[in-house]
């Protein structure tokens, strides 16, 4: 070798000696480390909250549906027009051209812990109302959802508009709402979490805290489960549309987040679609 390198030029060999120099003293990345930062470049498709902030801890994953093979009908509720199934691994809700479509999970619901999903949408035509993308944890009572005053959005939003909104609601007509600007484009994929405690609930978009919310009128300690919607306008003419699921995750609490949750505080006011009174409850 170093008989090779007198054979260079002086400054040739100078600067061959000055590289391998550097390359013994900087450890080679890992594997590992290379994967980290290949994963840095990919934002926001396989970086999301369960990894940023540290959830797979001690055990903390309980699920990972990855929506491979045939729609499991014991483990997911499927209602209204349209048709909900499985593609490529991904649970896809098609819209009919009228009507509110949704998929829920009928497993055991759970009081804390975090739901994230990785989901994309696609409008077909244009010319009449557009559908609103919905991800929500609904409550899983004995005398059933209600009229909604009990639901956590993790994502609301109108396709084609650049905004989106998320909410808690709870009983009896309290609404803690907040939106941001953010478009989400044809076929984009985007992440979105919810966090629920005890003293704190938090949402997460593309693996960044948006809101924490601590006021006590807002942490219900209802047993939630999730469920997509596409919705429709009460009997207008709809352009068709879908949503696809690439996977949704639910982790305990056994895992301190790694990185801090603050957020601006959600804005309260008042739901005025409540049913309280006309529904039991558990």
């Amino acid at each position: 070798m170093f008989h090779r390198l007198s054979t260079l030029p002086r400054s040739a060999a100078a600067g061959v000696a000055v590289l391998a120099a550097v390359s013994l003293a900087v450890p080679l990345a890992s594997p590992a480390g290379a994967e980290r930062s290949e994963t840095a470049r990919q934002a926001p498709g396989p970086i999301h909250a369960g990894n940023t902030f540290g959830w797979y801890g001690h055990g903390g994953l309980v699920y990972d549906e990855t929506f491979v093979g045939p729609l499991n009908r014991k483990r997911w509720h499927v209602e209204g027009p349209g048709n909900v199934r499985t593609q490529h691994g991904m649970l896809t809700l098609n819209t009919a051209s009228k009507g509110t479509v949704s998929a829920q999970m009928t497993i055991p619901g759970r009081a804390y812990g975090r739901w994230e999903t990785r989901l994309r949408q696609r409008q077909y035509g244009r010319g009449h109302a557009p559908y609103r993308v919905l991800t929500e944890l609904v409550p899983v009572t004995k005398a059933g959802e209600g009229c909604g005053e009990q639901n956590i959005a993790l994502n609301k939003f109108t396709m084609g508009k650049n905004k989106v909104n998320f909410y808690i609601r709870s009983r009896p007509d309290h609404l803690f709402q907040a939106s941001m600007k953010r478009g989400f484009g044809q076929d984009q994929w985007h992440t979105f979490a919810v966090e629920v405690t005890r003293t704190r609930i938090s949402w997460f978009v593309d693996s960044r805290v948006i809101r924490s919310e601590t006021r006590p009128a807002a942490l219900t300690g209802r047993k939630f489960q999730v469920r997509f919607t596409m919705q429709a306008e009460k009997g207008k003419q709809m352009n068709k549309a879908r949503m696809q699921m690439d996977w949704l995750r639910y982790w305990t609490l056994q895992a301190k987040n790694e990185r801090s949750t603050k957020a601006p505080k959600t804005k309260m006011t008042t739901y005025t679609q409540s049913c309280v009174g006309t529904q039991g409850d558990d």
